[in-house]
């Protein structure tokens, strides 16, 4: 089973009303997913190798800051009519592009975890929060002080101005604490992923698109042997 991404003007609405009450019902675990989901297309936009884009960096880590803060009180009670109402406004803002706008962009783990959703048929989020931690720790040497930046800007971390991949660790594994926290999967099994499955997995993300490139592109470009590593590191 494939699981493709599709993108294009005809997909965005002229006009929407959106309705936080109408969030209310949905499950914490649902809740928490859709959390999760906000914050990797924040991440996957704020990993880019444009230059002076300070901007939009400032209003990606506002954003992320604000699913920390908001995120746990939607998990806990979904009758937050307050939270949810700030989770719908940042997931717009996520969504959008407003974010991305004159930067390259990632989306690296959404391509690795299609995989996972196809394969496994866990929410899409779940993915994410195992995804995102493996693929960040695999890419961070391609720019360590990227990772670092929002490690201290976002999750509080010290620098380690003498050895920056420090404070980059610490950024990725309080991502994963957070997500661990609301209730996210943190490791391969968790998913009811198989190890078996890795070399099929990776084959398919690198090459199902029929475009036969081998490759993913994004922050680092990946064959198929690099998305293997990465789905190890999930253990």
């Amino acid at each position: 089973m494939l699981k493709r991404g599709a993108s294009g003007e005809a997909y965005r609405p002229k006009f929407s009303i959106l309705n936080p009450a109408l969030t209310q019902t949905l499950p914490a675990y649902q809740t928490a997913c859709g959390i999760t989901d906000i914050i990797a297309h924040l991440y996957e936009r704020y990993l880019t190798n444009t230059k002076n884009v300070e901007t939009t960096d400032r209003m990606i880590e506002a954003l992320i800051l604000a699913m920390v803060s908001q995120g746990p009180k939607a998990v806990q009670n979904p009758d937050d009519y307050e939270a949810r109402a700030n989770i719908m406004w940042a997931g717009m803002m996520a969504h959008n592009n407003s974010c991305g706008v004159g930067r390259s962009q990632d989306w690296t783990s959404h391509g690795i975890e299609h995989e996972l959703s196809a394969q496994y048929d866990c929410a899409h989020g779940a993915g994410l929060a195992v995804t995102m931690p493996a693929v960040f720790t695999y890419n961070m040497k391609h720019d360590v002080m990227r990772f670092a930046q929002i490690a201290v800007r976002v999750w509080g971390c010290q620098m380690d101005f003498a050895n920056p991949e420090n404070t980059a660790k610490a950024g990725i594994e309080a991502l994963r604490n957070f997500l661990i926290s609301i209730g996210m999967p943190k490791n391969f099994k968790e998913l009811g992923a198989k190890e078996s499955d890795i070399e099929k997995m990776a084959y398919t993300c690198c090459y199902g698109d029929g475009s036969g490139s081998g490759k993913v592109y994004g922050f680092t470009v990946l064959e198929q042997k690099d998305v293997e590593n990465i789905y190890r590191l999930m253990f």
